[in-house]
């Protein structure tokens, strides 16, 4: 398995306003297509105003192709719109369970 760990800093006062259309817009478009979100977290303490969200897929190949289909759908256009101006910075990180790792 790889994990997309995809970290985002959220324009300060629009963090409702992100998850709200991520979970009304962009989540629904992206089970459609078969991304698989492990884990979708926001920042309480520390840097604040950051989204992080890790994303499971089999090998590469799934990741790019998946990733490709979900971005030709109308409704993932929809979203992109919606988010113009909010994220201020984005981290994207492909990473791998060590041996011990609970997940894998």
């Amino acid at each position: 398995m790889i994990f997309d760990h995809r970290t985002y800093t959220i324009q300060p006062g629009k963090m409702n306003a992100y998850v709200e259309i991520f979970e009304t817009v962009a989540n629904p478009v992206a089970q459609k297509h078969g991304l698989q979100l492990v884990a979708y977290l926001i920042s309480k303490v520390g840097q604040l105003n950051q989204v992080v969200h890790i994303w499971q897929y089999k090998n590469m190949e799934e990741f790019e192709n998946l990733r490709e289909k979900r971005d030709a759908d109308p409704e993932w256009a929809v979203y992109r719109q919606k988010i113009a101006g909010m994220i201020t910075a984005q981290e994207d990180k492909i990473m791998v369970g060590t041996n011990f790792s609970p997940i894998k």
